[in-house]
This record gives C-alpha cells, structure tokens and sequence, in this order.
C-alpha cells in the first residue's frame, strides 16, 4: 500500500466515526445505551466502540466533526502507513478501557478521546518517519498535545466545566485517548522496524540467488 492510499485510508476512517456520530444523533439512538458506564465494561464490551459515537449535545457533536475533518486532513497530509491506521483503530477502545482506572466517571460518550488518539498516532508517525520540517511537525503537534493535557488537569478531576461549551469536558478521556494513541503508535513503527530488516534481507538473497543462477548460465 502506497503512503498516499495509506492517508487515504486514513481520511476514510475519520469520515466514518463521523458520519457513524451523526446517523446516530439523526437517528434519535439511546445515549445510555452506548456510552462508557464502568460498571457495565465487562457484560456490555461494545461500549468501548460505541462510547465515542454518541454525544451530550449538539454543540458536543459539532465539535467533535470538526475534530474529525481536522484530524483526517491531518493523517492525509502526514500520508499516515496502514500501521499507522491499525494502530489508531486499536486505541479506540483502548482508550476508553483506559477509564476503568477512573470509576468515578460513572458516564462518558464522545469521540475526543478517539481523535486525541489519532493525532498523538499521526504525530509520532511524522517524527519516525518524517524529514526537516515534516519531522518537526510532528514534534510541534506531540508537545501541543502534551501542552494541552497539562493544562487541563485531568489528574485534579475527571470532569471540568469550561466557558462556552453546553457539556462537561472529560479531560482524563483525553489524556487516556492519547496514551492509548501513543502506547499503539509506538508499537506499530517498532513492528514495522523489525519487519524491514527481514524483508531487505529476503530481497537481497532473492537477488543473489539470480546473480549465482545468471553466472552458472
């Protein structure tokens, strides 16, 4: 798969946990149905995927497209691999498994936590395999990331109530989407480091052996 179909890719996953967000908000689907309650993680594990696709509000659901467009656009640029795209898949859900260390958080749905996952993925897909300036972005957005997190203070409360917006932040579910997206991130460049060598070393003796059979010609 080429860099270009990769951040492709990318982009379509974003596109989907999106529109999957809005058809459930048009649809009218029970919220309480879908979000991550702790207490029922292990009898209804589908909440670990459903939590992100529902909202508190409109204004909550809004904002989160926005992240979506904004984090696929990224991914594409940055030409994010399949790895890449795996890795991001997987710490979806655990990055709301991450909130069982958390249990006063008795409710949380929204896809922050997913897209704080993403970007932290993308990012450190640039630093590994980005050059110059495309290295540097990637350094830039990781400690913007890092910046934010600090500021929020999830440690201090699982929930913060800023000015302007009609719904609780969850500022652990972010700091818990970006460990996920950097613990799943790492993993996916040091699997793809250590599959190069064997596959540089299958192509070299491939090439050997046609250099052996063209001299015994």
């Amino acid at each position: 798969m080429t860099a270009h179909r990769s951040g492709c890719v990318w982009a379509a996953v974003a596109a989907v946990l999106g529109m999957a967000a809005l058809a459930l908000a048009l649809t009218g689907a029970p919220r309480e149905a879908l979000d991550w309650q702790p207490q029922l993680a292990a009898t209804q594990p589908w909440r670990l995927w459903t939590a992100g696709l529902v909202h508190l509000s409109p204004g909550h659901l809004l904002a989160n497209l926005a992240g979506c467009a904004v984090v696929g656009a990224f991914g594409w640029a940055a030409h994010i691999d399949r790895p890449g795209v795996l890795a991001w898949l997987v710490a979806w859900p655990l990055g709301h498994a991450g909130l069982l260390v958390v249990p006063e958080l008795q409710h949380y749905a929204g896809l922050s936590g997913v897209l704080h996952a993403g970007v932290v993925v993308a990012a450190l897909s640039l630093c590994w395999h980005g050059t110059g300036r495309r290295r540097w972005i990637g350094v830039a957005v990781l400690a913007g990331v890092a910046l934010k997190l600090g500021l929020e203070r999830p440690w201090s409360s699982p929930v913060q109530h800023a000015p302007g917006w009609d719904f609780p932040i969850a500022g652990v579910a972010h700091l818990s989407g970006a460990l996920a997206g950097l613990l799943c991130g790492a993993l996916a460049l040091w699997a793809t480091a250590r599959a190069r060598p064997h596959a540089g070393a299958g192509a070299s003796g491939g090439a050997d052996a046609s250099v052996r059979n063209s001299s015994l010609r």
